[in-house]
C-alpha cells in the first residue's frame, strides 16, 4: 500500500534555525524533495574517500579493532592523500620513462648531454635516418660532409655537420633530454619509491572501516547542509516545505509542539510531482523488497502498489523459467545453509525459500529432475508430473506438439489474466474516483481477452470463431476510443474529442495489445531451452566412461552450473520485463516516483 502524503511547512526564528534542522534530523520523518547543492567540500571530500576506498581494496589486511578518531583520521587522511597522490605520480614518471627508453633503445647508449656540449663548441650535429638510395646521393655531392653511423631499424644512420638540404629525403633524429642509462636510473627510482608506497598502502587498508566510517559522517553532514540550503528567509524568520507521512503526523505535531515551531499542513496538489513514494510493505509484499532495491524501481506516488502481484507473477516466472525441480533443490539447499548461519529473517532468504520451493513444484510437474529422462523410471515422481505438462511425454502417451502446445496455452493464458487484472484494477480505481475512463479498461479487457483466442488460433491452431472475436475486438477499440480521453476534470465533450484525437494511437496499441500477449511465450520458450542445455551437458557426460569420470563429473558441474546462471539472467531478462513492462504498462505505471527519503542521521551509506 502507497501511504499517504502530507506537504508540510515549518516556520520558525533564523536564530533557531540549527535547532530546528537538529531537532528535524532527530524526528526522522519529514522529507524534502526540493534540496538546494550542499556546501561543495562534502562532495569533493566524499569522492576522495571513496578514490580512498577503492584504491586500498586491492590490499588484504586484518581490519583495525578500533576506528581512528576524527583527529586522528585527518592526519591519516593526508598522508594517505599525499601516497596516492605520490604513487600515481611516479606511476605516470615510470611509464614515460618506460616507453622513452624502449624507444631510445635501438639508437643504443650515448649521452645528450655530450652531444650538446659538441654543439655548444661550436660543432652543429645533426643526426639523421634516411634511405639507401638518398645515402648514395649524399656521398655524391661534394658539398656534403657527414659521418655513418650504425643503421637504426634497417635505414642507414649519419651525422652531419650543417642541416641537410631540403632536397633530400631523411628524417632528422630529435636529441632527448635523457640517454638510455638515465632513464633506466629514472625507472629504478620510480621503482624503489613505488614499493615505499605499497608498504604503506598495504598498512593503510587496515583503516578501511575508518574511511567508511568517515564516508557516513560525510554524507550525513552533506544531507544536512543541503536542507540547511534549501530553507528561506525573510523579516527574521525561516522556513522549510516538505513532505510528511499522514500516518506520522501527530508524531510531527508533537515534535512542533516541543519545539515552538509554526506549522501548516496540507494535501498535494493534483500536478505535484515531488511527492515521494513509501510503500507500507506486509509479511508477505516485504519479500519483493530485495527485487525492487536491485531494479531501483519506485511507483510514482499516484500510482499502483503491486508488490503483491509483482511476487505472484514472479513467482511463477521464476519457476517456469527455471524449470527444473533439481536446481529447485540446490536453491532449497543454499537457503537452507543461509537460514543455520542466523539469515533467515532477511527478505532475500525468504524469497529465495519462496522461490526455491515453486520450482521444484514446477519442475515436478514437469518432470524436470536436472534434465534426467531417467527420472520418469522413478514411480514417485512420474506420479507428480500432469501428463500434458510432461517435458518427456512418451511416458505418458501423450505426443510433443500436444504436449507444447499445452504449455504454450498455459503461457498465454498467464498473460491474458495478467493483463486482465491490469484492467480490472484500473476499473476499479476509476469508479473510486468518478472517472469516466473506466468504460476504456473495460475495452481494453474485452479486447485483451478476446485477442487471446486470437493467439490460440495463430499459435497452436485452435479453432475459435473469428467473428464473434473480431466482434468484440472492434467494440472494444471503440470504448477506448470513445472514452479513453475522458477525466473528472473534463465535460463528457471534451473527453470524447480528446479519445477521438488518439484514434490511430489506439489502434497501435490494440496491435500492440496482441504483441504483449505473445510475449509470454517466452516462458516457455526459455524453459525449453534450458531443458535442452541441460540434456546436452548430460548427453556429454554420459559418454565418458572409466577413467574418464572425472571429465564427466567435472562437465556435469560445469554445465549445469553454467545453466543455472543463464536461468538467472533469464529470470531478469524476461521474468521481471512481464511485470515490468507488459503487466505495468496495461496499468499505466511509469515507474518514476521518488522513494521517501527522510532527513534523517543515516546508520548506512546511501548508494
Amino acid at each position: 500500500m502507497i501511504e499517504k502524503m502530507k506537504v508540510v511547512h515549518i516556520v520558525t526564528t533564523v536564530p533557531e534555525k540549527a535547532d530546528m534542522l537538529t531537532r528535524l534530523r532527530a524526528l526522522g520523518i519529514v522529507h524534502f524533495s526540493e534540496k538546494a547543492a550542499s556546501d561543495p567540500r562534502y562532495p569533493e571530500r566524499f569522492a576522495a574517500l571513496s578514490r580512498m576506498t577503492t584504491a586500498l581494496q586491492e590490499y588484504p589486511a586484518q581490519p583495525e579493532e578500533a576506528l581512528l578518531s576524527d583527529e586522528e583520521f585527518e592526519s591519516f587522511f593526508q598522508k594517505l592523500s599525499a601516497c596516492l597522490d605520490r604513487k600515481k605520480a611516479l606511476q605516470e614518471k615510470r611509464t614515460a620513462a618506460h616507453a622513452s627508453a624502449e624507444k631510445l633503445a635501438e639508437w643504443g647508449r650515448f649521452s645528450p648531454a655530450e652531444v650538446e656540449e659538441l654543439r655548444s663548441r661550436g660543432w652543429d650535429i645533426h643526426i639523421y635516418r634516411t634511405d639507401k638510395k638518398t645515402l648514395a646521393a649524399l656521398t655524391a655531392d661534394p658539398d656534403i660532409s657527414f659521418v655513418r653511423l650504425a643503421s637504426v631499424g634497417k635505414m642507414p644512420t649519419l651525422a652531419t655537420f650543417a642541416p641537410l638540404p631540403d632536397s633530400y629525403s631523411a628524417t632528422e633524429f630529435p636529441l632527448p633530454e635523457k640517454g638510455l642509462a638515465e632513464l633506466e636510473l629514472e625507472q629504478e627510482y620510480c621503482d624503489r619509491n613505488l614499493s615505499e608506497c605499497e608498504s604503506f598502502l598495504t598498512q593503510a587498508a587496515r583503516h578501511l572501516p575508518s574511511i567508511r566510517d568517515q564516508m557516513l559522517k560525510t554524507q550525513n553532514a552533506a544531507e544536512y547542509s543541503a536542507v540547511s540550503n534549501s530553507s528561506q528567509t525573510q523579516d527574521g524568520l525561516l522556513w522549510l516545505r516538505g513532505y510528511l507521512p499522514a500516518a506520522q503526523v501527530e508524531e510531527f505535531k508533537a515534535a512542533a509542539a516541543q519545539a515552538h515551531w509554526a506549522w501548516a499542513l496540507e494535501d498535494p496538489d493534483a500536478d505535484d510531482d515531488r511527492v515521494p513514494t513509501k510503500v507500507k510493505y506486509n509479511k508477505i509484499t516485504k519479500l519483493m523488497i530485495p527485487v525492487f532495491d536491485i531494479l531501483g524501481t519506485v511507483p510514482g506516488y499516484r500510482e499502483y502498489d503491486i508488490s503483491f502481484w509483482f511476487l505472484g507473477f514472479f513467482t511463477l516466472f521464476f519457476a517456469m523459467i527455471i524449470g527444473d525441480a533439481g536446481y529447485g533443490c540446490l536453491f532449497l539447499l543454499l537457503a537452507l545453509v543461509l537460514t543455520l548461519k542466523g539469515k533467515g529473517k532477511s527478505s532475500a532468504v525468504q524469497l529465495l525459500w519462496v522461490l526455491s520451493i515453486a520450482t521444484v513444484i514446477w519442475g515436478s510437474l514437469t518432470g524436470t529432475w536436472f534434465g534426467l529422462e531417467q527420472a520418469m523410471e522413478v514411480p514417485l515422481l512420474k506420479k507428480l508430473v500432469i501428463p500434458g505438462f510432461a517435458n518427456y511425454p512418451a511416458y505418458f502417451d501423450v505426443s510433443t506438439t500436444a504436449q507444447q502446445n499445452a504449455i504454450m496455452k498455459f503461457c498465454f493464458i498467464l498473460g491474458t489474466v495478467q493483463l486482465s487484472l491490469a484492467c480490472v484494477m484500473n476499473i476499479r480505481r476509476k469508479l473510486t474516483e468518478k472517472d469516466l475512463s473506466w468504460v476504456a479498461d473495460l475495452g481494453w479487457l474485452a479486447a485483451i481477452d478476446a485477442l487471446y483466442f486470437v493467439v490460440l488460433y495463430l499459435v497452436i491452431g485452435q479453432q475459435a470463431n473469428l467473428p464473434v472475436v473480431a466482434a468484440v475486438v472492434i467494440a472494444g477499440f471503440l470504448l477506448v476510443v470513445l472514452f479513453g480521453g475522458m477525466s473528472p476534470d473534463k465535460s463528457f465533450g471534451q473527453g470524447l474529442k480528446a479519445g477521438l484525437g488518439n484514434a490511430f494511437t489506439v489502434f497501435l496499441n490494440t496491435i500492440s495489445a496482441f504483441g504483449n500477449i505473445m510475449s509470454y511465450i517466452r516462458l516457455f520458450a526459455v524453459g525449453m531451452a534450458s531443458l535442452a542445455i541441460a540434456q546436452s551437458f548430460n548427453n556429454m557426460a554420459f559418454g565418458f566412461k572409466g577413467p574418464l569420470v572425472v571429465a564427466a563429473v567435472l562437465i556435469l558441474l560445469i554445465g549445469h552450473g553454467l545453466n543455472i546462471v543463464m536461468g538467472l539472467l533469464s529470470v531478469v531478462v524476461h521474468g521481471v520485463r512481464l511485470n515490468l513492462l507488459e503487466f505495468s504498462g496495461q496499468l499505466g505505471m511509469e515507474w518514476a516516483g521518488i522513494a521517501y527519503d527522510p532527513f534523517k542521521k543515516q546508520d548506512k551509506l546511501k548508494k
